[in-house]
């Protein structure tokens, strides 16, 4: 081997076998050599068990194969090898799961999350890597690492290969500049006909988003970006919505018929800033539990609520920073969220340190109970954001002063943090903060939101649903209908409704449609249901309850005072430090 390190080739040349065929080329360490595919990718906290794509394994050294034996699913040993004598792995990677964590590849386009692709081999993790290429005639490989087609791209090592996702079609590239760095956006449609649609409809695009790159430079008191380099890659479907952050990229994922909506470019927006955002805060600033990553097994980390849910408080005020959203459309979309959260049962259930933790058993393995005893750190960490900077604000300062403190002490450096770090840092901008915020990580009380909102002259309104309460959503499912949640401690549960059960009828009436239940629902009286359970029928006693509200909306006070309208101003710049 002319190198040292690991040498990758990807064999992309057969879009329709949706195979990507992989030589993977190491000097032997030793007699005795251990490889690994990862399990998971960071930025998404679930073991995904990468290896059920896998395929074909065999490893040969001197033209001649290796005995391997299997470890484990996704660990493999093979004896007898001749040190310092180059070994190669063959094997194939199935990808056909479309989504940001995982492989795609077809006649449209190819995108590898490599932690999915490329093994392990120990000893070599912090040895260079260098990935090579072979695609369709008319093809480009997108990818955020120093090189090109011809030669190769080099990573530093394999968390720096992983943390690289390739997009590769034969897309058009633009390119732009924030305070000097250059930037790349790569967007794959379908067609190159989807992707000129979406250019021609948004003809200031590519500026707008220059502009929320800047507004995050300028909440962290930054020149210039954090990296050197950055590579958008845009997936527009019909429908979808999501994104994976990485130090040098991110990858979007975003719905053509989302765009319709009034706001839709908006939340394109937000999502865009979301991403970008982590490049500090989780890609940098990061928490020590992640430091090195672990790649085959889950690794508790208690401060996904500042990674997430801070970044998700700041990915609405970015844009409207920015200048690109008025202020009147923030209020309305932080309603919105505001509103998912007070109609969270599963707040006072589960805390937001405990949705923390369990983020690897719960958030990404959703049931249709799961919102009955959980909360969303991506959610509750957004209003406990909310409170935090409404709460430094009173006192002269914001929540920027923060990040910004972190960034100096732990990011640059590349310094993990702990919990107590972030206390830590809420504690020197605003005594006392640091305790009030381990409250609201620890318990499942509700924050003061109220008071909050009222300092800067805004209400949350509840909307009263038009019919009584009985705990119970329902659905249509061809000509049945089928409940498909049941709020626990409702009337719906204590008349001994499950989910899946099939609502035939109430008070003799044949059901046939959502609307009939809830216009036959009277709070106070008791209903008679029948239903089928595993296909015997049974009758319930349900006794719905008053009308609960339906949703909220955050709206001015009728009158603000000049300190409100001071606190406001000074709120929806999001503060300098």
């Amino acid at each position: 081997m002319a190198n040292a390190g690991v040498q990758i080739h990807l064999d992309l040349s057969q879009p329709k076998s949706h195979r990507a065929l992989v030589s993977l080329t190491f000097l032997a360490p030793a007699p005795q050599v251990l490889l690994r595919l990862p399990g998971w990718t960071p930025g998404s906290y679930l073991i995904r068990d990468y290896v059920r794509q896998l395929e074909g394994l065999q490893l040969t050294q001197n033209g001649m194969p290796l005995a391997i034996t299997r470890l484990d699913p996704a660990s493999w040993r093979l004896d007898g090898a001749q040190p310092g004598h180059p070994i190669t792995a063959h094997y194939a990677v199935l990808a056909a799961d479309l989504s940001v964590r995982t492989c795609h590849f077809d006649q449209d386009h190819g995108f590898f999350a490599l932690a999915a692709v490329v093994l392990e081999v120990e000893g070599q993790r912090w040895q260079p890597h260098q990935l090579r290429c072979t695609l369709p005639p008319g093809w480009r490989s997108f990818i955020p690492l120093p090189g090109d087609a011809v030669q190769g791209w080099t990573a530093r090592h394999l968390d720096h290969l992983i943390d690289s996702p390739l997009e590769v079609g034969p897309h058009q590239q633009h390119s732009f500049t924030v305070h000097g760095v250059p930037h790349r956006w790569v967007t794959w449609a379908g067609n190159a006909e989807n992707a000129s649609w979406f250019f021609d409809r948004h003809p200031t695009f590519l500026d707008d988003v220059r502009r929320v790159c800047e507004a995050c430079c300028q909440l962290m008191a930054e020149a210039k970006p954090a990296s050197n380099d950055y590579l958008f890659v845009l997936h527009l479907l019909d429908e979808g919505y999501g994104g994976l952050e990485h130090d040098d990229s991110c990858v979007l994922v975003y719905g053509r018929r989302n765009l319709e909506g009034d706001n839709g470019y908006r939340k394109l927006l937000q999502l865009i800033a979301h991403e970008y955002f982590h490049q500090w805060n989780v890609r940098r600033l990061t928490p020590a539990q992640l430091k090195p990553v672990d790649y085959h097994q889950a690794v508790v980390v208690p401060t996904l609520w500042f990674a997430e849910g801070v970044t998700s408080y700041v990915d609405q005020l970015l844009p409207l920073r920015a200048g690109l959203t008025q202020e009147r459309a923030y209020l309305d979309d932080l309603g919105e969220d505001l509103s998912r959260y007070r109609l969270s049962p599963g707040r006072f259930v589960q805390s937001l340190q405990h949705s923390s933790e369990e983020a690897w058993v719960k958030l990404y393995k959703p049931d249709a109970y799961s919102s009955n005893s959980q909360i969303s750190y991506y959610l509750k960490g957004a209003v406990i954001a909310l409170c935090a900077d409404l709460h430094l604000l009173a006192e002269g300062h914001s929540l920027a002063a923060v990040l910004q403190r972190l960034w100096r002490s732990h990011g640059r450096i590349g310094r993990g943090y702990q919990q107590s770090d972030l206390l830590a840092a809420f504690d020197a901008v605003c005594p006392g903060l640091g305790s009030t915020l381990q409250h609201w990580l620890t318990s499942v009380d509700d924050p003061d939101l109220d008071s909050y909102l009222l300092g800067v002259g805004l209400s949350l309104e509840a909307e009263m649903a038009t019919h009584a309460w009985s705990g119970a959503a329902l659905k249509a499912q061809g000509s049945s209908l089928l409940a498909q949640r049941v709020w626990r401690h409702s009337p719906a549960e204590e008349a001994g409704l499950m989910v899946g059960d099939e609502l035939i009828g109430i008070d003799g009436m044949r059901l046939s449609q959502v609307e009939q239940w809830e216009r036959h629902l009277q709070a106070g009286e008791s209903h008679a249901v029948l239903i089928s359970r595993r296909s015997r029928l049974r009758e319930l006693q349900l006794h719905p309850a008053p009308p609960l509200p339906s949703r909220y909306r955050l709206v001015d006070l009728p009158e603000l005072s000049s300190e409100q309208r001071a606190q406001r101003a000074a709120w929806l710049q999001c503060g300098q430090g």
